[in-house]
């Protein structure tokens, strides 16, 4: 599997034929800096964990320009079809349900936040109850994106159930947990053969980097990955 990350929760999942964004934030996005052009190119499929514009970012303007299909809850999916989405390629779902994506499934779980996107000129539509992404491809291969979340004691029955060997964890506190909690929640509840912080360093107001959580993991048998932003790195 290859990831790519872009800063802040934005990440690219290669694998087999499948080419996923999640949460694709670019444009706007600090840490990257670059459009969403580069990070775009070839995508199949766009996964929204929730509809905060810092996640939703750029993904009307990749699903008009490649044709990717959507898998979002159904708020996300209503919504981005009322702007101009094509309603014949999303795959929407909601938690505790699993969609078929063609060559991986994505489960929706939960996530402890809000969804909400914020309009142009004032003013919030509501889209839905926010999610984690549980990915599990033909391969055997397993990716948990935990979304915008705290830590939650059902997080046990996510690994009990799906058994994920990649987790993609916030860290930068203030909005979701920070890198010793998540240290906590990655060691608590799950087995990962690999982790990967994010949602860190995007903004002035959240932790800049991702020191507390590697302090946290240290003596874990699972690998801290802190990937450099834009760099494909196999997972």
């Amino acid at each position: 599997m290859k990831l790519t990350w872009y800063g802040h929760s934005a990440f690219r999942i290669e694998t087999g034929d499948a080419k996923i964004l999640i949460d694709p934030f670019l444009t706007g996005n600090s840490s990257w800096g670059k459009g969403w052009e580069e990070a775009a190119d070839g995508v199949t499929h766009v996964l929204l964990t929730h509809g905060h514009n810092d996640h939703l970012g750029d993904t009307l303007r990749i699903l008009k320009k490649t044709g990717a299909m959507l898998v979002s809850n159904f708020e996300i999916y209503e919504y981005l079809v009322s702007q101009g989405a094509d309603a014949n390629k999303v795959n929407p779902g909601n938690h505790g349900g699993t969609v078929d994506c063609g060559g991986f499934t994505t489960t929706f779980v939960n996530a402890l936040h809000s969804s909400s996107f914020s309009k142009e000129g004032g003013g919030n539509v509501y889209l839905g109850n926010p999610n984690g992404l549980v990915l599990h491809f033909a391969n055997g291969e397993s990716l948990y994106h935990m979304g915008d979340t705290d830590i939650f004691g059902d997080m046990a029955l996510i690994n009990e159930l799906h058994q994920p060997k990649v987790g993609l964890v916030p860290i930068g506190d203030r909005f979701t947990m920070g890198g010793a909690v998540a240290a906590m929640a990655c060691q608590r509840f799950f087995d990962f053969e690999t982790v990967v912080p994010c949602h860190y360093g995007t903004f002035p107001i959240i932790d800049q980097n991702a020191d507390k959580f590697v302090e946290g993991m240290k003596g874990t048998k699972a690998k801290v990955l802190v990937p450099t932003v834009g760099e494909a790195t196999e997972v």
